[in-house]
Formats: C-alpha cells, structure tokens, sequence
C-alpha cells in the first residue's frame, strides 16, 4: 500500500464516527437490499488506550483482570457509572476481545452507508434471511462495532427483546439502526419511538439518510409524512394511543400489521412523574409477537427493567455497558485557575480543593491554635466532607460558614475566565449548562466580545445565517446575531424551535464554539461537544433549591467527548457562592439513581380499556345499547398489575423486606450485648470480686447523677423558654436585638447562628409569609405539645431573623440559645425614611417562599431561605459570635434561669468527677475493654440502622397504588355519564374523550363538545382552545416589554362559561379522590387570536411579554389540540370546520416545523 494511500485513510480515521451526508435522490420503489460482507484486501488498525473510567486509569492490557475482580461495596467505589463491566442478562461478560473505538477497521470501496445497506437488502431478497447475521449488519458502518453493541444485536437476532443501559453518547442507536436495517432486508416494519418531537425529528432526519425518503416516516402530534412507511418514527404516545386500538393484540386497526421490532428510545423516561406512565403502558399492551429494544442511559436497575419486561412480555435479555468510548476527564473551574476535581486515582477529591488548603493558599499562614474553638460553632451547611484519608491537621480543620462563605466567593470565576482556559487547553467546543433562560442570554451578551472563530469561519457563519434569514426572516433572534458571529450562541426553550435547529447544525460544523445551554440539551439530541460545563450543581425547582441527582449530573456530562474525533471528553464543574467541589464530589460518588414505577391512572387509559374505544350508538329499531369490545373490570385489574411499580414491589420490595427483618433481628442481638446487664454480666467474668464491688458501686452512683443531671437539664431548657419571651417582647418597637440560634444536624454536630432579631412572624407586614406557614403542613406545631397555646396559631409561635451569612431564619422560641443585650437601632436613618425593622420585612416579603429545613422538634421547626443582594447589607452589620461576651447575655439577667444553670452545672461538674475517680480504679483498664467493645458494637448497630433505613426509604418509593387510582378515575367517569364501568357500555361523552390525547381528556371532551362553541369563528376557537393548553407559559419578568393581547369579548365570556363546568368537574374529581389538572386560563388567548387573525410574527412580538420560544411552544400546542378536533367522534361539523380552519391558518412560518 502506497504512503499517500496511507496517509488519506488515516485522515479518513479523523472524521466524525456518525457522518450526515446531504440527501440523496433515492428510488421510488424501496427495493433494498446489501452485499455480503467483503473481507478487505487491505486494512489499517490503530490501537489506542481502551476507555475507562473517567475517575480511574488502567491500561488496556490489564481490562480482563480488571473485569474478573470482585465487585465492591458503594461505599468502596467512586459510582456506578464507571464500573468497567459488560453484561448480558446480568451476567459478567468474561469475552476476551473489546470492540470499539480502539480499533477501528477502514473499509475501502463499499461507499456511503445507505449504499452499504441497499446493498445487503438486495442480496437478501436474492439469498434469503438466512444470511443476515451479526458480521453482515456490522458490515455496515466503517468501524468495527463495540462489544455492548455486538451482544445486543445478537440478542436481537435471537429472537429476543432487548433491554440496552449504557452511558450517554456511547452509540445505543446503531443498535435501533442495525435491527431496522434487518427488519427492513425481510420486509417487515420497525418502529422508532422518542420522548420529544425534537429528538423524532432528528431521527426521523437521520434515519432518512440510511434508509431513503420514501422508506422512513414521521408520526408527531404536528406531522404525519410517510405513516406507512418500513421505518416509523414517532414520539410514544402515538404509540402508547395506537395500542390503545387493540390491547396485546395484532389487528388491522391497531396500526401494528406487518411490525415485528418496536424501538423505545431514552426508556428511562419510565421514571419521569408527569409522561412515565406511556412507557409502561406500551410494554404492557404491546403485542408479545412484536420483539421490544429498549435504549437507556445507565440507571442503577436495568435488571429489574428488564427482569419486568421478560416477565409480562417474553423473552428479554439484558445488555449493560458502564464504559464510555470516549473517557472523561473531570475539572473544576476557579477564579484562577482550572484544576481537576479528583486526585491521580480518581477516587477522592482533589486535596488542592479543599477549603482549608484555599483558606492557607489565601492567607499564606498557617493556621492559628485559636482557629480551633470555631470547630464548636460549625453549621450544618458549614461542616466540610473529607475526601482525602490524610489525618493532618489541616484535613480535620472546621471552618465556620462564614469562613467558607468568604473562600467561595472569593473563588467564584466570571465567565470570560473559564472560557479563557478551556480555550488555551484546545477544549472547545463546549456545551455550557446554565440552568435558566436568563442565564444564557446573559452569558452570550458577556462573552459575545470574546473572538473564538478565525475569520474563515466567521465568513461561513455569515453565509450561513445570510440563507436562514432569506428562508425564515421572521425567525432570526436579532439579539444573537453578535455572539453568534463571535463563536457563541445560546440554547434553550426561549428560542423558536427553528432557530435552535440552526443552532445545531452550526454546532455540529463546528461553526459554534460555546453553546450556553439549559438542561433539557442534555434530553437525547444529538450536539456532542469536546467539553461540558455545567455552571451550577444545583437548580430552582417547585421545592427551592435542589442539588442535582447524579443521574442528571452524567446525562449532561455525558455531552462531552465526540467518538472518533476526541481521545478524551472533560467535564468543567464550576465554584459558585453556594458550592464547592466537596459537593461537586458528592454528588458524583452519591451512586446512580434506580428507574421508579410512575404509572398513574388516566381518564383516557379507563375509557380506551374498559370502553375499548368504541362508539355505542342506540339501533333505530329496539332502542337498546350496544356493548362494546372493552376488557372486564377482572381483565383490567390483570393489565394495571403488570406494571412496573407492582413487579418491583413483588420481589424487590419481598427482598428487601427479608433484609430489613434479618437487620432488625441481628441489632436486637447486639442490642442484648450493649445492655447494663449485659455489661455488668461481661465485668464480673473480667473482674475480681473486689474490683467488681469497687466499680459496681461507683457506675450506679454515676447512673443516678446522670438521671439528676437529665432532669436539671430540661428545667434549664424550659426556664431558659420562659425567661426569652418577656425579653424578645420588650423588642417589639425600638430595637432589633441580636440572638445566638442553635441546633444540631441529624450527626450529632451542633451549630451556632448569629442573626438580628427582626421580631413574631404575626407582628410584620409580611403577608406571603404569613400565608405559606398557614397552608404548608410542614410548618405545623406538634399537637402532643398539649400545653402549648401556640400550636393553635402557628403564625403567632414563628419568629423572623436574618443571619450574619445573609439567610433569613424562621423559628420557634425553641431554637433561640440566648439573646443579647446590643442591636440595630430600629430608627430610621434619616427623618421620615422607613424602619429598618419594616424596610427588612419588606425584603422578606420579597423573596420566593422556598425554605429549606434545617431542624425540627415537637416546639417547631428551624427553617432559613438565602437572602437577596439587597438584604446583604444588613447582614453585613451581624456582628460573629466570638465578639460577644457572656455579659452581653440577657438571659443571664434571669434569676431563675441562672439558678437552673448554676445547679445545671454543678451536677455535670459532679458526674465529671464521678467518672475521673472511676477511671482511677484497679480494675478499670479491664472494665474499659469492655466499654470500647460495646462503644463498636453500637457504631455497628448505627450502621444497620442506616442500612435499614434506606432499605425502607427504597421500599417506600416503589410502593404500587395502580389499581386504587385507577377505580378512583373510573368513579368521576361513571358519575360523569362517559362510561357505565360494569357493563362497558361508553356513551358519547366518553366516545370522544377516548379519542383525545392531552392531560385530562375528559374535561377537554366536555369542552369540545360544548355548544357555546359552535357560535365561535376560527380565531375565537383557536384562543379558547389556547386557554386549555397554556399551562406552564409564563410571562418573563426580566423582559423589558410588558405587552400581551388581550382576547375578545367573546373569548372571555367563552371562558368564563367553561368555567362552570370546569368547576363541576373539579368537585366530582376532589370527592372521589382525582387531582388530575383541569386547564383553563384566559391570558394567553388574545395571543392566538392575533396571530389567527393574520399578524405577522414580527407585529405580534412586538413589546411582547412572552419569549419567542413560549408563543410559539403555545401556538403549537393550540395547533395540536385543533387538528385533534376533526378527527374526533360525535363532534358537530361546524366545529370540526372551524377547527381545520384555525388549524390551517396557525401553521405558517416561523411555527411551522418542517421535519424534513
């Protein structure tokens, strides 16, 4: 072989692995078919280290040893995530050979790929089935397969379903695509089913270029181009209503002739709470004769997944790959500098990172002996998790959070400095996560100065975005063309859908070299970058701040590193105020978390099973029902207990049940063993009489001495109670004191809190407060306080105060240790300027009502929220606690609680003594043996009962509660008059509902078949129907504009009679137990009706309230809810008319997705 002929295959090597090729003109007859596999005269392999794990690094040459040891413990391993294991239906793999990106094979002369597989198609029909095998769909690509797909093909071939987890990226489609090119050859069909219309448009695009227009279809709410087509993509609840027209069977009308493979892709979608259910449900109604490949990222139970399929759906074999092909590499990225996050073995955190190590590097010194007296004053939220087994002083060093507070934001990097480093290290391109919308325009505006495209490049992005603009004017986001001309780009549901399809194709050419990012980027669509960022290990949800799961933390990581371009992918963890890498790391050890049973009960699901769809109608001649085809209330019992949730709970749930009874049996031995009787049993064996008698006597003068001193210390508790309420009074009007507040977390460790007084919940203005302690049960007092006259006002029991580290507080009298005597002056600043008690009251009331939960007791709970910029200024005159002195204590000046304590301190005084004369006995050394032996046998006994408890947290998330909820539905719809559930009759209210795909069919039912509908013209229609689907779009409050149209009159009045009925129906549904959401909201429909009525996108944008991306996320979904209209049962036709009308005019650029 020739050098240059060298040279051009190891060029072709440097290529992207998965390769888009522009469309090709394709015949109109599928007529494909493929060769048998050539051997190559000539080929090239280039060995490169194997991928292993991001956290730890072998050589290739030790893999089969690596994959022959025991597994470890959790707690003995970084996280499951990169356990170096392949296993098929849960068994070890122990093949000897790897295939993957290691080695690679060049084919020469076998052309593009969709050449390859006409070519197999056409021998095929010349040849028979027969020769399809797992060489020959391998023969395909020009690589050599990797060895997780190999299995899972053959598993395929072996007539079995196939459950596939392995990491993101790691190439689970060739497996979808090998067993459609197979399918395809024997001239049956596959489908191809995603969670989002995004992601089947991608597929739909990608499968097009394998397979040829004219063999490919798509099937979304939006589209239906080419529905009987060999290869069919759709999102899964087309599936999921197609299998709704026959359960478990083949029939004509189930839209399942001819389909042998059906693909669910990102299947561990089962977990999610809202869309779960679909997936259950397609396993459990599909027929068993249809083979079932389902692709999932790594999740801790694909044996149990899969052990569920094969149970109700036949034969299934597991395939498990914890191997990326492309390696991880993980940073953390600071004000200065961009270290890794993990130390050479990949085990522990970087002692670089350490707050301690911060702290000196900051100050150059050691630290100083008085530092160690904070280690009392720790915070919860303050005490640091060790990484590293070091047993330095420096590793065992507490900081307090104020220390840490101070090291964080001193660290926090501003954007430019991360970009900064990961383009002088050559790790662009980058996908850059920020968890809000806000967040990434703000990125791209300060950055968008910042060059990172030469000006070749930059001519190219010119070009490009000069031919989107001629094809969808209205689509261009003005806002983004300078960043985008720069190299970066922003990604995220604000942005019209064709805009970020634009995005995607400049990413994917390399023309976009920073993409700032949401999370749902992560969610399966195809833009691989050479690093990941992620900005922040924590997100705002319904419940404040949460930190990521791991599950999350890998979906997103696994963006990073491109397969047959990049030798290793990074990962970027940055510093932020709140967190470090000590969270960082936790998070990543923390273990993946396992697929969770979601199936819940819907009024479609009742009325397609027990109705089974069909229209009744009374005969024109006796005037009887005719009962339709639906399953029994018994054969529907059997359906709901196959899912998940309930094949979990039967085995996993009878296992786990097992062990926790076998803990509880072994700690009530051990229990036995740590006893006082057991303990004097074990001394008198140990001791001579006399030493015995000697240590006897003094250990129950010692016993009696700690019963005083228990008792003394409860009077302490409830005097220093008693003595706090006159003092925290007196502070109403005047003076805002300070106070120390302490609690202990769930270790044992106690933290100290400085904070200002700002006074009782009930006294301040703050009304949203005030509300949130009264509706949220969490917040409600103990009622076996029977004494308390506060637990009937809880309001009145709360106490506000704002803490030196600039968090709000809210407690009990409980939680307060002391207060002092020194304040803020509650005065104004300047003569008829506000208060400050009522200026930070008015700060208070400000902020979101997502409070995190720091301790609690039968008194009340200690709650904190972080504070806003604006509160921080006042934070800022908190004095710390260390500069006060106890004759600053008020509750000092209390006679009664400094009897208490004095007599307090004498009694712990005295059992001090008791046990230091103890420990002078004789045989004391003796008896202490046995102390520390019974000191290990209680750490062991925490240890179970940790182990017990998370057994029991396990078992309460599996908890089925299928079929409860499913009778509960079936009740509002019996007493709704849409179905008779003992005799399957379904009436025409119930017909139509069958038919609708949304949240809450039945209540959409009730709408469409309305009568005041019937009045409305196209535009009036589509801005009622917008009313129905416009849950979850918001008006952005950081939008300078501030304009949305307002509906019409008629629009209104619509609404306003639906209301009605939406409220009948939320009475039947509370009665019977059913919180299934029942949409209806007016401020939107103006919107719709505008764009209805002919504005253009530009008019209707114009000072618009609503993100581009919102509007047309609404229009689409009002588009969706009207193309359902005409095809639904016993509608009138004037409405199915007006509703195709409406429906027509909507779809226009820039809305319109063409999903080819």
């Amino acid at each position: 072989m020739s050098i240059t002929t060298n040279t051009q295959l190891i060029l072709s090597l440097l290529q992207p692995r998965y390769r888009s090729f522009s469309l090709l003109p394709s015949p109109t007859v599928f007529s494909f078919s493929l060769p048998r596999h050539r051997h190559l005269s000539h080929s090239l392999k280039f060995f490169f280290r194997s991928p292993t794990s991001p956290l730890r690094t072998f050589n290739a040459d030790d893999e089969d040893d690596e994959e022959d040891e025991e597994e470890e413990d959790d707690e003995d391993i970084a996280a499951d995530e990169y356990d170096d294991v392949v296993s098929v239906s849960g068994e070890v793999s122990d093949e000897g050979e790897t295939f993957g990106v290691d080695e690679l094979t060049i084919r020469q002369d076998d052309g593009f790929k969709w050449q390859r597989v006409e070519k197999l198609c056409n021998e095929v029909r010349e040849f028979g089935v027969g020769i399809i095998d797992v060489d020959e769909l391998a023969s395909v690509y020009d690589f050599r397969i990797d060895k997780f797909q190999r299995q899972a093909i053959q598993a395929f071939l072996r007539g079995s379903s196939v459950v596939v987890s392995a990491p993101t990226s790691s190439g689970k489609t060739l497996i979808a695509e090998a067993a459609a090119v197979a399918t395809v050859a024997r001239g049956r069909r596959l489908f191809y089913t995603t969670p989002l219309k995004a992601l089947s448009n991608q597929k739909f695009r990608e499968f097009r270029e394998t397979f040829g227009d004219n063999n490919v279809g798509l099937l979304t709410g939006d589209s239906a181009i080419n529905k009987d087509a060999q290869v069919l993509i759709m999102t899964t609840e087309i599936l999921r209503n197609m299998l709704y027209q026959s359960v478990g069977n083949v029939s004509s009308g189930s839209g399942l002739v001819s389909v042998d493979v059906i693909v669910l892709d990102e299947v561990h979608y089962l977990s999610d709470i809202s869309r779960g259910t679909v997936w259950e449900e397609i396993v459990i109604y599909c027929p068993k004769e249809v083979q079932l490949i389902c692709l999932s990222a790594t999740v801790a139970n694909p044996d149990e997944l899969s052990g569920w399929i094969g149970q109700i759906h036949g034969g299934t074999e597991l395939v498990t790959s914890s191997k990326r092909p492309v390696p991880l590499t993980w940073h953390f990225s600071m004000k200065n500098s961009l270290l890794p996050l993990l130390d050479d073995k990949g085990t522990q955190m970087n002692r670089k990172l350490s707050l301690n190590y911060l702290q000196l590097q900051a100050a150059e010194a050691k630290p100083s002996k008085d530092d160690w007296c904070r280690k009392r004053n720790s915070r919860k939220r303050g005490t640091r998790t060790s990484y590293d087994n070091d047993d330095s002083m420096l590793e065992q060093r507490s900081l307090s959070k104020n220390d840490i507070n101070a090291i964080r934001r001193s660290q926090v990097p501003q954007i430019i400095n991360t970009l900064w480093h990961l383009q002088s290290r050559d790790m662009l391109p980058a996908v850059w996560f920020i968890f809000s919308r806000k967040g990434c325009d703000a990125a791209v505006q300060y950055v968008e100065d910042f060059k990172l495209l030469n000006e070749c490049e930059a001519s190219e992005v010119q070009l490009a975005l000069k031919r989107f603009r001629i094809q969808y004017p209205d689509a261009v986001r003005d806002t983004a063309v300078k960043g985008l001309l720069q190299g970066v780009a922003a990604h995220h549901a604000g942005c019209l859908p064709l805009w970020k399809a634009f995005i995607e194709e400049l990413f994917q050419r390399g023309l976009v070299k920073v993409v700032f990012a949401t999370e749902t980027l992560a969610a399966g669509i195809n833009m691989p970058a050479r690093t990941a960022v992620i900005a922040s290990l924590s997100k705002r949800s319904d419940n404040g701040h949460t930190l990521l799961t791991s599950n999350e933390l890998l979906q997103m990581a696994g963006r990073a590193g491109r397969r047959g371009i990049d030798e290793r992918g990074h990962v970027v963890l940055v510093q932020t105020p709140n967190e470090g890498a000590e969270e960082c790391c936790k998070v990543l050890f923390s273990g993946l978390e396992p697929l969770v049973s979601q199936f819940t009960a819907s009024y479609g699901m009742v009325l397609n099973l027990l109705g089974g769809g069909k229209a009744i109608r009374r005969s024109n001649t006796s005037g009887e029902t005719k009962a339709s085809s639906g399953k029994t209330l018994d054969e529907a019992r059997k359906l709901i207990e196959q899912s998940f949730g309930n094949y979990v709970s039967s085995s996993v749930m009878l296992a786990a049940k097992e062990e926790i009874n076998k803990i509880e049996k072994e700690i009530e031995l051990l229990m036995s063993e740590i006893t006082d009787e057991a303990i004097d049993r074990k001394s008198r064996k140990a001791l001579s009489p006399r030493q015995y008698q000697e240590i006897a006597e003094l250990q129950e003068n010692l016993r009696a001495e700690r019963r005083v001193q228990t008792e003394l210390r409860k009077q302490k508790e409830t005097a220093r109670i008693s003595a706090l309420k006159p003092l925290l009074e007196e502070f109403e009007n005047g003076h805002l004191p300070f106070l120390c507040l302490q609690y202990r977390d769930s270790e044992g460790v106690q933290h100290s809190i400085a904070a200002v007084f700002l006074g009782k919940v009930n006294s301040l203005s703050a009304s949203k407060l005030k509300n949130m302690i009264c509706s949220v049960d969490s917040f409600a007092l103990n009622s076996a306080d029977a004494d308390s006259e506060l637990k009937e006002d809880p309001v009145s029991s709360y106490n506000v105060a704002l803490g030196s580290d600039n968090s709000w507080y809210l407690f009990t009298d409980k939680w307060i240790q002391t207060v002092y005597e020194t304040g803020l002056p509650d005065v104004p600043l300047v003569l008829g300027d506000t208060r400050p008690r009522e200026i930070m009251s008015d700060l208070l009331d400000k902020e979101d009502m997502k409070w995190d939960n720091l301790a609690n007791s039968e008194h009340g709970g200690l709650w904190f929220t972080e504070g806003s910029l604006e509160a921080w200024s006042w934070s800022l005159n908190v004095p710390v606690l260390s500069s006060f002195s106890e004759n600053d204590e008020l509750l000092l000046k209390s006679q009664a609680y400094k009897d208490v304590s004095e007599q307090y301190r004498g009694q712990r005084n005295k059992v001090a003594r008791l046990k230091k004369k103890m420990s002078r006995t004789e045989g004391y050394k003796e008896y202490n043996k046995i102390l520390d032996a019974a000191k290990f046998v209680e750490e062991k006994i925490k240890q179970m009962k940790t182990r017990s408890k998370r057994l029991t947290n396990r078992i309460e998330q599996i908890e089925p509660s299928g079929w409860k909820e499913f009778m509960q539905v079936s009740n509002v719809i019996r007493e709704t008059r849409a179905l008779d559930i003992n005799t399957q009759v379904i009436f025409p209210l119930g017909e139509t509902a069958s038919a609708i795909r949304g949240e809450n069919e039945l209540w959409l039912a009730m709408v469409f078949r309305s009568k005041v509908l019937l009045e409305l013209k196209p535009a009036q229609l589509a801005g009622v129907c917008a009313g129905l689907v416009s849950e979850g779009i918001k008006v952005r409050p950081w939008k300078n504009n501030n304009y949305i149209y307002e509906p019409s009159a008629t629009v209104v009045n619509v609404i306003g009679l639906l209301d009605e009925q939406r409220s009948a129906l939320l009475a039947i549904q509370e009665k019977h137990g059913v919180t299934i959401s029942c949409c209806l909201d007016s401020q939107f429909c103006g919107m719709v009706e505008a764009w209805v009525s002919g504005l253009t996108w530009r008019e209707i944008m114009m000072d618009c309230a609503i993100d581009d991306g919102d509007l047309a996320r609404l229009l689409r979904r009002t588009i969706d809810l009207l193309a359902q209209i005409p095809k639904l049962p016993d509608i009138d036709s004037v409405l199915k008319s007006n509703a195709r009308a409406a429906s027509d005019i909507m779809d226009r650029p820039p809305i319109s997705e063409l999903a080819g």
